[in-house]
């Protein structure tokens, strides 16, 4: 049984599954494509790949159908809408994910967004590198900004990632509000912040961080409606869910000046087309999903996956497996 690892790896984590197995290594990051799932399960079955371990790769019926050496599908997300779990329980595989990856990762880039558009970072590189700043006082009119201490911070969503925001926030000195219908109150409070519906955060909020993932009920979540009821001067980021935000009744709200000003790090549709709204559109902030892009991330992701296929080939428990009735089908 050997393992064929698609998903980015630290080279510390692949040199310990290699004493555990032979090991294919072809990160989609190096090869810049993902699998057909045809040709997969043809080759996991050729080769008698026993685990296979993605992060952007599908991992449909067809591989299971065909893959019949395979007993683990590791998951280096927390997401795990690329799997048929159904399919994969059928077939007597174990599914396992890495969740809470990236939570410092994503968090810390939430809250350097949040200082970005408070302190207008961006624009005052850009004032300096064009060789504009000749007035040694022109920085404090020019970009005179805000502190996030004695601000009012919402956070919409209370997973790891939107506890980890607030945390930060609160340490910072900032009030946080919470909004997420799931979480009893008593977790957000235990946190030092305050349960809050939607509306009341996007009225009272001076910055808004969005921590929910995509799907049917947070589609647009954020939309023109909302927007109209956020403070003025109030900052948007988005680090979650690229449908979580109506991208056309953003642009409108920046354009208008109904906030200050929005960061987005998630799009419905990635990469964004050139000929987005949302590139034109004033006092906004675009990265790459960036997010989770950190040496850590791979490194905790990379590690939890070794450690699942040594509990594995040891007969122990998985610790991440989301799909526990895999063992009857096995």
């Amino acid at each position: 049984m050997r393992a064929l690892v698609l998903a980015p790896f630290s080279d510390r984590q692949l040199a310990r599954l290699r004493r555990l197995m032979p090991v294919d290594y072809e990160s989609w990051t190096d090869t810049n494509r993902l699998q057909d799932p045809d040709e997969l399960g043809a080759r996991l079955a050729a080769d008698d790949v026993g685990v296979l371990i993605v992060e952007a790769d599908f991992v449909f019926e067809e591989v299971f159908a065909a893959a019949t050496p395979l007993r683990l599908v590791g998951v280096c997300r927390n997401a795990l809408n690329q799997v048929d779990i159904a399919s994969a329980t059928a077939h007597g595989v174990a599914v396992t994910h890495a969740r809470g990856r990236n939570t410092n990762a994503v968090a810390e880039m939430t809250l350097g967004l949040m200082l970005s558009l408070s302190r207008q970072i961006p624009q005052a590189h850009a004032f300096v590198a064009a060789r504009e700043w000749r007035d040694p006082s022109a920085g404090y009119r020019r970009f005179r900004g805000r502190e996030i201490a004695a601000s009012t911070v919402g956070v919409v969503g209370f997973g790891q990632i939107g506890r980890e925001v607030a945390r930060l926030c609160v340490a910072l000195g900032a009030r946080v509000l919470v909004h997420d219908p799931f979480v009893p109150e008593r977790q957000i409070r235990a946190l030092g912040a305050r349960p809050a519906a939607l509306v009341a955060i996007a009225k009272t909020s001076d910055f808004v961080t969005l921590h929910v993932p995509d799907g049917h009920a947070t589609s647009h979540l954020v939309d023109a409606r909302f927007l109209a009821r956020m403070k003025r001067g109030a900052f948007l980021i988005n680090t979650s869910g690229g449908a979580v935000v109506d991208p056309v009744a953003l642009v409108e709200a920046l354009a208008s000046g109904t906030i200050a000003g929005a960061a987005l790090d998630v799009f419905a549709g990635q990469p964004l087309p050139l000929m987005s709204p949302l590139l034109a559109a004033p006092n906004l902030i675009l990265t790459p999903h960036i997010g989770g892009a950190t040496a850590e991330t791979i490194e905790r992701h990379s590690r939890m996956m070794v450690d699942e296929v040594g509990r594995l080939l040891a007969g122990k428990p998985l610790r991440h497996v989301v799909n526990p009735e895999y063992a009857r089908a096995r």
